[in-house]
């Protein structure tokens, strides 16, 4: 089984996407969470996906990532969520640095999540 991680401080979006992607993915191992630090202990190299919130308290999704990085996960498991603007995820986020970043309003970018979970779910 696929092990997945998502990270998320608002505990709204963290039920619905947990939710969304146990109903249509339940052959990954979701793990959730809502405090980053927290988080800390769950990350390593063994994570198939990691997808985690920008914005956060303490530890946002940038130092996260190089936190994951650091602990030896690939850039391409990581996908990070905001509400930003396109231009602005992708000034902070160069090409290469992760998988992708993803807006979480819009269903269009959701779609792109889904593909991913899918092509992880099916390997």
């Amino acid at each position: 089984m696929k092990k997945m991680l998502y990270i998320d401080d608002d505990p709204a979006q963290l039920e619905w996407m947990s939710k969304r992607i146990r109903e249509r993915f339940g052959n990954i191992e979701l793990t959730t969470c809502l405090e980053p630090v927290k988080a800390l202990t769950l990350i390593d190299a063994n994570l198939d996906l990691l997808v985690m919130d920008l914005e956060m308290p303490l530890l946002d999704g940038k130092k996260l990532m190089v936190y994951a990085k650091e602990r030896g996960l690939a850039c391409k498991k990581i996908i990070i969520f905001s509400s930003r603007s396109a231009d602005y995820l992708h000034d902070l986020f160069p090409m290469g640095e992760c998988l992708c970043v993803l807006n979480k309003m819009e269903p269009r970018q959701l779609e792109v999540l889904d593909m991913v979970l899918s092509s992880l779910s099916n390997k």
